[in-house]
């Protein structure tokens, strides 16, 4: 019997996608939010593409703090978006993985 991958929606496109195919924004108990690399941190958690489309979208849309269930402080989304661009940037997704 195969096991099961893990599944998570981008909060920008709404698309299933495996948890290993996205970026994890996590929500800490003092209010801050980071990236999360390694899935694992404590805390309330969000996912996106690994695409740069996703993440400008997520800049207008304010999608993540609906998925995060708290306001996000608007200098700490454009902190770690350019965290998140950096990274899409030294790993291009190809388009047919969208």
């Amino acid at each position: 019997m195969m096991k099961k991958k893990p599944q998570r929606m981008c909060v920008s496109c709404r698309q299933r996608r495996d948890k290993k195919d996205l970026m994890r924004v996590v929500l800490d108990s003092e209010g801050n939010i980071s990236y999360d690399p390694s899935g694992k941190l404590p805390g309330r958690g969000s996912y996106l593409c690994k695409n740069e489309e996703c993440i400008m979208i997520e800049l207008k849309a304010h999608r993540l703090s609906k998925g995060l269930r708290h306001g996000v402080d608007e200098e700490q989304l454009r902190s770690v978006a350019k965290e998140l661009l950096e990274l899409c940037e030294k790993n291009p997704v190809d388009a047919d993985d969208n």
